[in-house]
């Protein structure tokens, strides 16, 4: 049985750069994701450029059922998993009441319960790969409430405790978690959550998913537990807990208003 790294969300921004990062290591890649030509094109490229076995798996990852059946494809194929990249996500932008509640379940699905649930059905192939890696990828706005993107912050609150519970849990079995908390960075993100208004401005302190995808893997193979990836980003985490939440609510308000 042979080992690869399964990396969820993997067509674009994030999840592309650290597929990318992981085939620079040498690693043997399991590529999800809805986007089939994307995927096929990145796994083209990492096969070339880097001599590396690359295999994708086409699905919605919100769909209840995408889970087991991943884990089935990977048991049909004798596939080992010793790095368990959860990447899959996206936001949305706009007054909770105002956004649909489908859309707002929908994205809940994806970003926590399929999250979950991979990890659930994951954990038994980490064990027998260890030493393995779990690598979430929650957000800097898991540290405060974000008004207008209300559900999206909090379900990457969920993200990052989920995370460092999970990592005490595992440790004892050789499976370390660790949990990637990146700021804004320059990819999709935005125009699906609907958020082309606030481009530009984001776009001056934005990182570039190389960037934040080299400082991700390094963390996850050093076994850190939170990964914070640029200084402005590490600052702001480490000094919105000590600021009273009223203050810290009223600014991210004033940075994400909805006109």
């Amino acid at each position: 049985m042979k080992n690869f790294a399964l990396v969820t969300g993997a067509s674009k921004g994030i999840g592309k750069a650290i597929a990318t990062e992981l085939a620079k290591r040498g690693c043997s890649l399991l590529l999800a994701s809805r986007s089939k030509n994307l995927l096929e094109e990145l796994a083209e490229k990492l096969r070339k450029d880097f001599g590396v076995e690359v295999h994708t798996f086409v699905s919605d990852l919100s769909d209840t059922s995408a889970p087991k059946r991943l884990l089935e494809f990977c048991k049909q194929n004798n596939f080992g998993i010793n790095i368990l990249v959860n990447n899959a996500g996206y936001g949305l932008w706009g007054k909770f009441d105002e956004l649909t509640l489908e859309m707002q379940i929908n994205m809940l699905r994806l970003n926590n319960e399929n999250l979950v649930h991979i990890t659930h059905v994951f954990i038994p192939l980490l064990r027998k790969n260890k030493p393995s890696h779990i690598l979430n990828v929650s957000s800097t706005s898991a540290y405060q409430a974000v008004p207008t993107m209300t559900a999206y912050a909090a379900s990457k609150i969920f993200v990052l405790i989920f995370s460092r519970g999970l990592r005490h849990e595992l440790r004892p079995d050789g499976i370390n978690v660790s949990c990637l908390v990146p700021g804004t960075t320059s990819t999709e993100f935005m125009d699906r959550a609907g958020q082309q208004p606030l481009k530009k401005r984001a776009e001056k302190v934005a990182m570039t998913p190389e960037a934040v995808a080299a400082i991700a893997v390094k963390g996850m193979f050093g076994g850190k537990a939170e990964i914070i990836p640029g200084f402005v980003n590490w600052i702001s985490a480490k000094l919105v807990p000590h600021l009273p939440k009223k203050l810290v609510e009223n600014i991210a308000a004033s940075l994400y208003k909805v006109k």
